[in-house]
């Protein structure tokens, strides 16, 4: 195992009303470097006690504080001190993600500068909003008054941890909500940064709060509390499917990503070399762990043995080694207890396809969560390979013959996340898109976000989308007021002399 980088504590606390704490009742959990899987920092783990005094300082700071209160150009001066904060620790950052996550250094290094561009991109956003308002001449005007909507509760995953809490935090702060961040418990460390950054930028006290801990205690307490009126939430199906129905016992919002098994559809007619590039990337790079990977390949028939017999070729040269070396493409699964996931199902795969690459653990690897980049073809969809999210670097190949059993094959899955298209033909691209059941496609692309449109899923892999505008409508109240200009016409219930026809309910709408 490596040392550790140098700017990290050696126990990580909760933040709570601007003071580190450690958990009332003194539990904590030990936090496993994953390229040997030994404890090397512990971490608070929080409870309902916990919980309660994050909502209480939170709430106060809502109710109370200046920060709903402020003008947008105000709150967009602090995001924008809080997107320079984190720009100013991309090298820290980086070294502290891959370490403590597995992602190799090479693609940790950037993810501050990706974070800082949520904030700066929210801040612009919210200086530039129009909501709208509508004229009826002489009689009504009709506007939208924006409000936060309050304490907003944040769950978020342990892939690129830091920079999907920006995600989250951005939009949210920038509402005017105040938060309490609930992070994953397989990667707390990154997290810890938030407190000092939301300090130096200016964030008011109680306004920004971290709870760490486990899903069923820490993550329980947070989605059931009644003061904590929406939830967002990232991660898996079957954890959604309980906060989904805690939420409803005090009818909050929500917002769920909840993973993906995404299919990318290659057509005969694509530029098979950048298909194939693409392709690879999208299911190997961050190891696999990401849920918008191309991890089901659907490929044309007359083009789908060499395209099976070339990704083959590529996936065994594919680097697996340590996350801290620049040449590493694929390293360390994030914790024993995905790895022994990612493993069990490529165990299942072998009896249900054609291995035709990786497979195994690299033998220059003898310890800690390495795992070689595998493939397998002729995959039939029935299989657990084809239709589970395995979030690791597995990829399930499928040929097929027309553009309807395409279609059909990308839909045949629980999930609707991103998908992906390829082909040369305007037409054929536009028509599969549309026909694919998911949030999200890209045509002749892996994933390449635009951080102005909706990010989300339909089936099983969310409930509702955020990204653009739709990240500060979901932490918004959009009321309606209605000013009248004139005379209202009322039919006078209860009053005598009115005529026949004078039985209207106000006239036209608009």
């Amino acid at each position: 195992m490596t040392n550790p980088p140098m700017s990290l504590p050696d126990h990580i606390q909760h933040y709570i009303d601007g003071v580190l704490v450690d958990s009332v009742d003194g539990a904590t959990f030990d936090v496993l470097e994953p390229t040997t899987n030994r404890a090397y920092i512990t971490c608070s783990s929080g409870s309902q006690a916990d919980v309660d005094l994050a909502v209480s300082a939170a709430k106060r700071a809502f109710e109370e504080g200046p920060w709903p209160r402020m003008l947008p150009r105000q709150r967009a001066t602090i995001l924008n001190r809080i997107a320079d904060e984190v720009a100013a620790l991309n090298e820290d950052l980086a070294a502290i993600e891959s370490f403590d996550s597995g992602l190799p250094i090479r693609q940790a290094k950037g993810q501050a500068n990706r974070a800082a561009e949520n904030f700066r991109f929210f801040a612009d956003l919210i200086v530039a909003q129009v909501d709208g308002a509508f004229r009826m001449p002489d009689r009504q005007v009709n506007y939208v008054n924006r409000k936060p909507l309050g304490v907003a509760g944040l769950i978020t995953p342990w892939n690129t941890p830091f920079m999907q809490e920006s995600w989250k935090l951005a939009p949210a702060l920038a509402s005017g909500c105040t938060v309490i961040l609930k992070p994953a418990e397989f990667t707390p460390v990154s997290a810890h940064l938030w407190a000092g950054i939301m300090e130096r930028a200016g964030v008011p006290q109680g306004v920004f709060n971290i709870i760490h801990g486990f899903g069923e205690s820490a993550g329980d307490a947070l989605v059931k509390h009644p003061d904590v009126p929406l939830i967002s939430f990232t991660g898996e199906l079957g954890t959604g499917k309980v906060i989904y129905s805690n939420c409803a016992r005090n009818m909050k919002h929500m917002s769920m990503e909840l993973g993906g098994k995404s299919p990318a559809v290659v057509f005969a007619d694509a530029d098979f070399e950048s298909a194939l590039d693409s392709t690879l990337f999208g299911v190997y790079s961050l190891n696999g762990e990401r849920c918008t990977a191309s991890s089901r390949i659907l490929v044309e028939r007359p083009i789908y043995d060499r395209f099976v017999v070339a990704y083959a070729e590529r996936a065994k040269k594919i680097v697996v080694g340590p996350p801290s070396d620049p040449k590493t493409e694929i390293a360390a699964l994030v914790h024993p207890e995905h790895y022994r996931k990612v493993t069990e199902y490529i165990k299942i795969g072998k009896g249900e396809a054609r291995l035709v690459a990786g497979g195994e653990r690299p033998e220059h690897l003898p310890e800690g969560n390495y795992v070689q980049a595998t493939v397998f073809a002729d995959v039939p969809p029935t299989a657990r390979i084809f239709q589970e999210e395995i979030f690791g670097p597995v990829v399930s190949i499928t040929p097929f013959d027309t553009d309807e059993e395409a279609i059909a094959l990308a839909n045949d899955v629980e999930y609707g996340l991103a998908a992906y298209v390829w082909t040369n033909s305007i037409a054929r691209a536009h028509n599969v898109s549309h026909a694919i059941d998911s949030g999200m496609v890209w045509i002749n692309s892996h994933n390449v976000r635009d951080l102005r449109t909706p990010f989300g899923g339909v089936k099983g892999s969310g409930l509702g989308h955020e990204g653009g505008y739709r990240s500060l409508d979901f932490y918004s109240v959009q009321q309606s007021i209605h000013v009248t200009l004139g005379d209202v016409h009322t039919t006078r219930f209860g009053a005598t002399g009115y005529a026949d026809n004078d039985l209207g309910l106000g006239g036209p709408s608009a």
